[in-house]
């Protein structure tokens, strides 16, 4: 979400995807907890160019927060990668503390970093820092981050995409004049996306939003239960429930689940890991689609765009991750578990030509 895309990242959304609060975590080790989710990296064949030529070269990764399935896996992904490109990667995590990745940011910048990746944040509190670094000659490569500073590369999911993807199957599940709850926040950029195409689809399909909640802390599925547990009570009558994250998705669905409406109630949920695949094929779940990226492969292509644009064979200043619906039915009907399979099944989430060249080791599934 972005969180995000996050897929969903995100922020993401992203997927924004799972933002925690106060204080922060700090990693410099890219070599440890890469996790199950990254694939072993293919072998480079060409000649690596200044600066990976000179040994390894240091980047930041600042991230509004690191929390949540997600979020965990892009960080994964992107620690693999940094590691098979010979990249001294510290990571910042700002655990949704907005000052805080402020102050990381300036860390960052002061650190001798080559480049820095910046994983969500609000412009407001960020953009200084942006324009410090760019000014200071640093790369800034920025993940479901609005910014209009020159010089910096935005990457992101494409979340108008993939709201409209899982928006289509809500239009074709629930029919037009339906009644609707919404669990949303706004201020994120990858969520923010996400926002106006639901507000267009409602249009179109004439729904009747009933209610809308949400937020997001450092247990954003567990703390949404009780908000959308309170709006069914009021709205019991809604045929579905859109949560464009999937940590609000996730709430959406154990409210649901609390007020025993899971035959009356559907979920549409974006965003897509292990653990929401467990939660969507799980018997009784009215988690019946979602759509997204490979939260690894995401992770992974951020930081090849990162050296790409060190080498100076970017090229851009853009780059965009394209997102895929998934179904319940589909991942029942292929008896996929996890991840791994999923892949496997839908080829469309491989983002190994994205962001690569020859003297890159790719990870990406």
């Amino acid at each position: 979400m972005s969180r995000a895309r996050l897929p969903l990242a995100a922020l993401s959304l992203a997927s924004v995807s799972a933002l925690v609060l106060s204080g922060c975590s700090q990693s410099t080790d890219a070599s440890k907890d890469t996790g199950t989710s990254a694939a072993p990296a293919a072998a480079a064949t060409g000649k690596k160019p200044a600066p990976f030529a000179a040994g390894p070269v240091k980047v930041a990764l600042v991230r509004q927060s690191g929390a949540g399935d997600y979020f965990e896996q892009w960080g994964n992904g992107a620690k693999a990668q940094a590691k098979a490109l010979g990249i001294d990667l510290t990571v910042y995590d700002a655990q949704a503390d907005n000052a805080k990745q402020a102050t990381d940011l300036s860390s960052a910048i002061n650190s001798g970093a080559k480049a820095i990746i910046i994983d969500h944040g609000f412009p407001a509190t960020i953009q200084p820092e942006i324009d410090k670094a760019v000014k200071k000659g640093i790369k800034v490569v920025v993940y479901d981050v609005e910014t209009a500073t020159d010089g910096v590369v935005s990457t992101k999911q494409d979340d108008a995409s993939m709201a409209r993807a899982v928006l289509d199957v809500m239009a074709e599940d629930l029919g037009r004049g339906a009644k609707v709850g919404y669990v949303n926040v706004a201020g994120y950029a990858a969520l923010d996306k996400r926002d106006s195409v639901w507000k267009t689809a409602v249009d179109s399909s004439a729904w009747k939003q009933e209610f809308k909640v949400g937020k997001v802390t450092d247990s954003t599925a567990t703390d949404n239960v009780p908000l959308v547990s309170a709006a069914l009570t009021q709205h019991s009558d809604v045929a579905g429930v859109f949560a464009p994250y999937d940590e609000l998705a996730k709430g959406a669905v154990l409210a649901v689940q609390n007020k025993k409406l899971q035959d009356k109630v559907k979920v549409f949920g974006a965003d897509v890991s292990n653990a929401d695949i467990q939660q969507m094929t799980a018997a009784g779940s009215p988690w019946v689609a979602t759509a997204g990226t490979d939260p690894s492969a995401v992770g992974a292509a951020v930081v090849r765009t990162t050296a790409l644009e060190l080498a100076g064979e970017l090229g851009k200043t853009s780059v965009e991750f394209p997102a895929v619906a998934i179904t319940q039915d589909f991942l029942r009907e292929k008896k996929i578990a996890n991840m791994d399979q999923l892949r496997e099944a839908l080829p469309a989430l491989n983002l190994s030509e994205v962001s690569t060249a020859d003297w890159i080791s790719n990870v990406a599934h």
